[in-house]
């Protein structure tokens, strides 16, 4: 270990190289250190918060531990292999040049990281009792492995520049990113963004989901206020206010061969709920239980965006409001339901219902005596009857969903 009491008699005397065995004293100070940084930079960083809760979230913490782990492995092994480090930093360059941030925000987190492990290692001399100038070499190898991260992940980032080359599009698609991404990103980050691209901030918003690929036609363009990502694996736009008669002419001009799910007018602040409810639309029309058009609008289907939001709880729900049914055959309980479910809807005669079910008004009759036994005064309780029929209109437009996918089969 390398230990020592003595204080440098000469302040100014070159740095060394590191001894190996430093390796050994850090290592085990890796696990905590990790979780240090990521909690320092995410609240210095938000929008790095919001990164680690999506779907990149685990790739970007392996990132973060192979970039320490390998300041390490250097330590202990001078010759040791980078490759692996080394694309892992050009990707990072690379992600931020998508997401339309310069590269002052990943080079500020390099060098809070840096910061912490200083700080940590400074902790971690005194328990040793290291001597100041093998503290001074730490620091000093520490921030030249920091510029040799900032410069891989300038590699990266200008080869995406140089890809992509307008800097305003991807300023502008940071922009939309920022408004999806609602709290924790502060209010102010999306105004000032806002402002630095010349996008007047709506109060209200209007998403739109595009089924991919989406792309623009060779004549076609989009007003100037509208935000668009259509190199996302979902893309999508974001038009200020409603999506009035005028904006849906020019949309489907512009993008004739795209089929499109409008989302709710809702505050800016809760954009991402509108492009929810829009991609959860294009599910439904995929499922079968909407039907399919260029461009559906999210409020024409409310009621079944409702039903069908929690497939797992309307089974529940289902469990326990058909419970009376439990027990009988299917085809004699799928009978009974429909019979229900038209009553729900309909609240007719024998006469009527035996039309529409295409029995005879006896045999209406007769389920209906069998339901009320069944059921009690569950179907005479407000409560219990909008429940019941509640659950039944969601499994009805569920299993209209499935008999269409076995018609297009």
């Amino acid at each position: 270990m390398p230990r020592s009491t003595t204080q440098p008699s000469d302040t100014g005397e070159p740095l060394g190289p590191l001894p190996q065995e430093f390796a050994a004293i850090i290592r085990p100070e890796l696990p905590s250190l990790i979780k240090e940084i990521g909690i320092e930079v995410t609240r210095a960083y938000p929008e790095y918060a919001r990164l680690l809760g999506g779907p990149y979230g685990q790739a970007i913490r392996l990132g973060v531990e192979q970039n320490i782990s390998a300041f390490v492995d250097r330590v202990a092994s001078p010759s040791a292999p980078t490759a692996l480090r080394d694309e892992m930093c050009r990707r990072f360059g690379r992600f931020e040049a998508y997401e339309g941030r310069s590269l002052e925000t990943l080079q500020g987190a390099y060098r809070l990281g840096a910061r912490v492990a200083l700080r940590r290692a400074k902790k971690v001399g005194r328990r040793y009792h290291l001597s100041p100038t093998l503290m001074l070499s730490f620091a000093d190898a520490l921030f030249a492995y920091v510029d040799e991260l900032e410069s891989l992940s300038r590699e990266g980032y200008l080869q995406v520049r140089a890809e992509n080359g307008e800097e305003a599009e991807a300023l502008r698609r940071r922009l939309l990113h920022l408004v999806l991404a609602g709290p924790p990103v502060p209010h102010t980050a999306v105004a000032e963004l806002a402002e630095q691209t010349g996008w007047p901030l709506p109060e209200r918003v209007t998403l739109v989901a595009l089924r991919s690929p989406a792309r623009l036609s060779p004549s076609g363009r989009l007003d100037n206020d509208v935000l668009v990502d259509l190199s996302d694996p979902q893309p999508h736009l974001l038009v200020p206010g409603p999506l009035d008669e005028a904006r849906r002419r020019l949309l489907e001009t512009a993008l004739p061969a795209t089929r499109a799910a409008v989302g709710l007018t809702v505050p800016t602040g809760s954009a991402a709920d509108s492009l929810r409810w829009a991609r959860r639309v294009l599910e439904l029309i995929d499922a079968g239980v909407i039907e399919d058009a260029p461009l559906t609008l999210c409020s024409d289907h409310l009621i079944t965006l409702w039903l069908l939001a929690d497939p797992a709880l309307v089974d529940q729900l289902a469990e326990s409001e058909l419970a009376p049914l439990a027990g009988l055959t299917p085809t004699r309980r799928d009978r009974l339901v429909e019979t229900l479910r038209t009553w729900l809807d309909t609240r007719g005669t024998a006469a009527q219902m035996g039309e529409l079910l295409d029995v005879h008004p006896q045999t209406v009759r007769y389920r209906m005596r069998n339901l009320e036994a069944r059921f009690g005064g569950r179907l005479a309780d407000p409560r219990s009857r909008f429940a019941t029929e509640a659950v039944l209109r969601a499994l009805h437009l569920r299993a209209a969903g499935a008999g269409g996918r076995r018609e297009g089969d």
